[in-house]
C-alpha cells in the first residue's frame, strides 16, 4: 500500500480502517474496495449516502452534545463559583461580568423549555434539574457507546457491570464516611476514585494470575457488590444513613445534581479528547494486541487506560442507568451497530448514534409513563438491538476481532 504515512505503531490509517473488514481501500478516500470470499478483489463501489447519513447524524449528536455542555456550563457559571474563596477571583466576575450574563442565559433556556412544555403539553422542560438529568443522558449517549465498542470488540463486555458493582461500593464508602465524619462532598467522588482502584485491581489481577481472563472480572463483580451491600447493611443499623439506595440501583432523574451533572460534563469531554488522541493505538491492541507488542506499543498502558475510561464512564453513567443497567449501554448498542457496520469506524459512529437514540428514546418514555430512567433506556437500546438484527440478515458477528 502506498501514499500513506506510517504511525509509530507501525500501521498505516487506510490499514487500521480497514482491519476489521477482510478488504484493503486504496488512497481514494472516496472508494471502497472489499475483498470477495474467493479472495480475489471486488469492484471499487463509490461510498453511498449511507455513510454520509452517518457523519451528519454523528456531527448532529456533537452539536447537541456540545449544547449540553454549555447549559452545564452555564448552570455552574450563574453561581459565581468558588467566589468566596478568592477575592480575586470575586472582583474577576465582578468586572467581567461573567455571572450576570451565564445568568440571563440560563434563565433564556428555561424560557425555551417552558414553550416546550406548551407546545409538548408537559410539565418537565421549564425546571433546570430536568435539564441537567438530560444534559447527563445525552453525554452518556456519546461517551458509553465510544469506549463500549472497544471492550465488545475485545470481549470484555462484563467489565463495565464489574466496574459498576465496584462504583456501588464506593457509594457505600462514601456514605459511611459522610456519616462518621460529617464531610458532605459529592458519592460520586467517592465511588469514581473506588471504581478507578478496581479497574487498576483488575487489570493487575488479569496480568498475574494463570486463571482465564474473565475469572477476576468474574471475582471483582460479586465480591465489589458483596462489600457494598455489607457496608450499607451496617451502616443503617449503627449509624441511621438515609439514602435512595434504589435509584442508585437502578437510575433515577432525581439522583442527577448539579455536582454531578458538572462531573458527568468534565468526564465526557476528557474521554472524547483521549479517544481521540489515541484511536489508532486502541484499534491497533484491540484487533491484535500481539503485533501490537511486537510493535513495541506500550499494551500495558493503553489496556490500563481502557479500563479507567471505563471507570469513568460508569460512574457517570450509574447516575441515570442504575449500577445493575448500566453496562448495557456499553454493550447493547454496540451490538447493535455491530450487525449492520461494514468496518470498525463505522461501528463507532453507528454505536453512538444507536446509544443517543436509546437516552433520548427511554427518556421520552420514562418521562410520559412516569417510570424509571434506566430501564426505560434500555428497553429502548434492545429494541433498537433486535431491529438491527431483522434487518441485518446476518448470522454471527459482524466484524472479527481477528
Amino acid at each position: 500500500m502506498t501514499g500513506t504515512d506510517t504511525d509509530a505503531t507501525g500501521t498505516t490509517a487506510d490499514e487500521e480502517q480497514t482491519a476489521a473488514d477482510g478488504g484493503t481501500v486504496d488512497g481514494d478516500a472516496d472508494v471502497e474496495v472489499g475483498g470477495n470470499v474467493d479472495g480475489t478483489q471486488a469492484d471499487a463501489r463509490p461510498v453511498d449516502r449511507r455513510r454520509q447519513l452517518e457523519r451528519v447524524g454523528v456531527a448532529v449528536v456533537g452539536l447537541l452534545a456540545a449544547g449540553m455542555v454549555a447549559f452545564i456550563a452555564l448552570d455552574w457559571l450563574r453561581r459565581y463559583p468558588y467566589a468566596d474563596a478568592s477575592p480575586l477571583l470575586e472582583t474577576l466576575y465582578t468586572v467581567t461580568g461573567i455571572d450576570p450574563a451565564a445568568g440571563v442565559a440560563f434563565d433564556q433556556f428555561l424560557i425555551a423549555g417552558a414553550w416546550l412544555d406548551y407546545f409538548l403539553g408537559t410539565e418537565v422542560f421549564r425546571y433546570a434539574f430536568m435539564w441537567r438529568s438530560i444534559a447527563t443522558g445525552v453525554l452518556i449517549g456519546v461517551v458509553a457507546p465510544l469506549v463500549g465498542t472497544y471492550l465488545v470488540h475485545r470481549q470484555m463486555a462484563l467489565i463495565g457491570e464489574t466496574l459498576a458493582h465496584t462504583a456501588f461500593a464506593g457509594v457505600a464508602i462514601g456514605l459511611l464516611f459522610n456519616a462518621a465524619t460529617g464531610w458532605e462532598g459529592s458519592l460520586l467522588i467517592v465511588a469514581l476514585l473506588v471504581s478507578i482502584v478496581g479497574a487498576l485491581a483488575v487489570q493487575w489481577l488479569t496480568e498475574r494470575t494463570r486463571t482465564f481472563g474473565d475469572v477476576p472480572i468474574a471475582i471483582m463483580l460479586s465480591g465489589s457488590f458483596a462489600v457494598a451491600t455489607l457496608l450499607i447493611s451496617w451502616g443503617r443499623g449503627s449509624m441511621s444513613i438515609a439514602v435512595d439506595i434504589e435509584g442508585f440501583l437502578f437510575g433515577s432523574l432525581s439522583v442527577v445534581t448539579a455536582g454531578g451533572a458538572r462531573l458527568m460534563a468534565l468526564l465526557s469531554v476528557a474521554v472524547v479528547a483521549i479517544v481521540a488522541l489515541t484511536y489508532k493505538q486502541l484499534l491497533f491492541i484491540t484487533f491484535d494486541e500481539q503485533a501490537a507488542r511486537v510493535a513495541r506499543l506500550n499494551v500495558t498502558a493503553y489496556n490500563t487506560l481502557l479500563i479507567v475510561m471505563t471507570a469513568v464512564v460508569v460512574v457517570g453513567a450509574m447516575q441515570v442507568l442504575g449500577v445493575i443497567l448500566v453496562a448495557g449501554m456499553l454493550v447493547i448498542p454496540v451490538a447493535a451497530a455491530s450487525q449492520i457496520a461494514r468496518s470498525f469506524r463505522e461501528t463507532l459512529y453507528l454505536s453512538v448514534l444507536f446509544g443517543q437514540a436509546s437516552i433520548l428514546g427511554g427518556f421520552t418514555f420514562a418521562i410520559s409513563q412516569s417510570l424509571p430512567s434506566g430501564g426505560s433506556i434500555i428497553v429502548v437500546a434492545i429494541a433498537i438491538y433486535l431491529t438491527a438484527v431483522a434487518l441485518s440478515g446476518r448470522s454471527g458477528t459482524a466484524i472479527s476481532v481477528h
